[in-house]
């Protein structure tokens, strides 16, 4: 979540050129979140309907785009989760999956109604997308340093607005759903680090985003006193480090 507009592939062209790593790139736009809930602490907070299997939600402390993301959307009334590709793929996407290089998995607030990846997710398929916290990388002296930011109050949910399509291989047959999660401008909190934050949503924001009445207008930062944030380890800085490995959100003492 940095200067780049999500679907614009000049961005990841210049990370090529610039001698970027992957990992570093992803780092820049602020691609990581864990999870660490549990489904009777969604089921509550969304009022999902119970799937035939109850769904065993591991922790995890290092997704990626492209890894399946828990996303929370509304049918008829009802609300389910459904597990997606973090990084959303158009269904007019008329070429192979892996000729997909555009950085897809968010979405500027500025521009989520006109760009074409994201203009008509963002009339008729919104979702929720239920994370436990997130990663930002502030630049240093000594390089980057990843911060991890969760709610403040202590809740294992923090809820991003999101967009979602599904695509059909048309080679295969096969159908995949996909995400992007919307960020805005930063709060005061946020903006001592970086420059970009996703949208948080509030219960009470739930259905008014879901039901497609919430205008891009309404899509601001939260307050400041919503997150809180602590540095953590520069092993998270490889996309490659263990998602299993619960230590990647410990905190870490700051040099004087």
């Amino acid at each position: 979540m940095r200067r780049y507009d999500s679907n614009l592939g000049n961005a990841v062209l210049g990370a090529v050129v610039q001698g970027w790593t992957l990992s570093t790139y992803i780092a820049r736009m602020c691609g990581r979140f864990t999870r660490n809930y549990t489904w009777e602490q969604i089921r509550a907070l969304y009022r999902l309907t119970a799937p035939a299997a109850i769904p065993n939600l591991q922790p995890r402390f290092n997704a990626c785009p492209t890894d399946s993301a828990d996303t929370i959307v509304e049918h008829e009334g009802k609300r389910a989760l459904v597990e997606m590709r973090w990084g959303l793929v158009p269904f007019w996407w008329s070429k192979p999956l892996k000729e997909l290089r555009l950085a897809t998995f968010n979405a500027r607030v500025e521009t989520v109604t006109t760009k074409p990846f994201f203009r008509e997710p963002f009339k008729n398929k919104r979702c929720l997308m239920p994370v436990s916290g997130y990663y930002e990388w502030q630049d240093t002296p000594e390089g980057k340093q990843p911060w991890y930011f969760t709610a403040r109050d202590g809740s294992p949910v923090l809820t991003i607005a999101g967009l979602w399509d599904e695509w059909k291989n048309r080679d295969t047959g096969e159908r995949l759903k996909s995400c992007a999660m919307i960020i805005t401008e930063p709060n005061e909190f946020v903006a001592q680090l970086h420059d970009r934050m996703p949208v948080l949503l509030k219960p009470n924001q739930f259905e008014h985003w879901l039901s497609g009445n919430m205008g891009v207008k309404e899509l601001k930062p939260v307050e400041n006193d919503y997150l809180q944030r602590w540095a953590v380890s520069k092993r998270i800085n490889s996309s490659k480090a263990d998602s299993n490995d619960p230590t990647l959100i410990d905190a870490v003492r700051q040099a004087a």
